[in-house]
């Protein structure tokens, strides 16, 4: 399945680049992209696209902190309709569940989920899928303020994470990252996430409005069935991917996640011609693609971050989505971006 992100949010992404000495014409032509796309609304850019858009630009600028710029998120991020959906929501919080729900229209390889903690405060975690190629540190770094600065918009209050957690290792520019989120900011997580405190996820929406918000989030539903991004297959393996790490998920648990009967949810991936277990297969093939590319992780790792309990259905897994062995599939993987 093609991940991708949304044309608005690629042509802001190039204002960006371009507002920081880029050469964008450059950076597009580098990264293999075909700059005329933006001129189109309904454009859509597959992740490993912007990833080489963001190599570009790194490159061309030789700025290592890219974007990583709360200033500059703020100024250039952009969540498309799904913001102007948000503000009729009726706290932060309830505006973070929208923005989870419906940021597939924003990008599909992207998710949201709010994770709450036992004071009463929530992780906000990031997670991702249908990346071939490592996914730029700058990227996650700009994407978190963007969304920090979404955060401020929404309330008109200055929002302030309290712990910030990204998966790579920390850079040489560690404190820079600290600088522009003002918390403590921590490197080599398990997962991107970042910790909002309750006295800020309660905060209400000054433009909360219940009948706006049921307009908006129609529209929002009519644009992911548009996108394909609405269908019960697509959100039964958003939520299959939120959960692998746990351990392989139950199909009573993702139903019940969905607010559905089970026999309902099985009944509804039968007529778009799927099932529960096709969907999972496909969502650790997927996966498994992202994490092999990824030399940060080792095979074990990779095993249990795709739910397998043990390295040997994993072995037999990759045998069977790929024709050879997980490390050999590694090796052809790196050979080729070195070539």
């Amino acid at each position: 399945m093609q991940r991708t992100s949304s044309c608005s949010w690629v042509r802001s992404l190039a204002e960006m680049f371009a507002s920081q000495s880029a050469d964008v014409p450059s950076v597009f032509a580098i990264a293999g992209v075909d700059a005329a796309r933006l001129q189109s609304d309904d454009e859509r850019f597959g992740v490993d696209e912007v990833s080489r858009l963001w190599h570009a630009a790194v490159k061309t600028t030789g700025n290592p902190v890219l974007g990583v710029d709360r200033s500059v998120a703020a100024r250039y991020g952009n969540f498309d309709v799904v913001g102007y959906a948000m503000l009729s929501s009726q706290d932060l919080r309830s505006g973070l569940q929208a923005l989870a729900r419906f940021m597939a229209i924003v990008s599909d390889a992207a998710s949201f989920e709010l994770v709450p903690d036992p004071q009463a405060n929530a992780w906000l975690v990031l997670g991702g899928s249908g990346y071939t190629l490592p996914v730029p540190r700058q990227r996650y770094g700009y994407g978190y303020l963007a969304l920090l600065a979404l955060c401020q918009w929404l309330t008109r209050a200055e929002v302030q994470p309290l712990v910030v957690d990204f998966k790579f290792d920390a850079p040489p520019e560690a404190e820079r990252y600290r600088s522009e989120f003002a918390c403590e900011v921590r490197f080599a997580q398990p997962e991107n996430r970042m910790l909002f405190g309750a006295h800020d996820l309660d905060r209400g929406l000054p433009t909360r409005n219940p009948a706006m918000l049921g307009i908006h989030e129609e529209l929002m539903r009519v644009r992911l069935e548009h996108l394909g991004a609405g269908t019960t297959s697509h959100r039964v393996t958003e939520e299959i991917i939120r959960r692998l790490h746990r351990g392989e998920p139950r199909r009573e648990q993702v139903a019940a996640s969905l607010a559905l009967a089970d026999r309902t949810l099985r009944r509804r991936l039968e007529a778009e011609h799927t099932s529960f277990q096709h969907l999972l297969e496909d969502a650790r093939r997927e996966l498994a693609h992202k994490y092999l590319a990824d030399g940060r992780y080792t095979l074990h790792q990779i095993t249990d971050l795709l739910g397998f309990v043990n390295h040997g259905n994993f072995f037999r897994a990759c045998q069977r989505w790929m024709g050879e062995p997980p490390g050999e599939h590694r090796r052809r993987i790196v050979a080729g971006q070195e070539a």
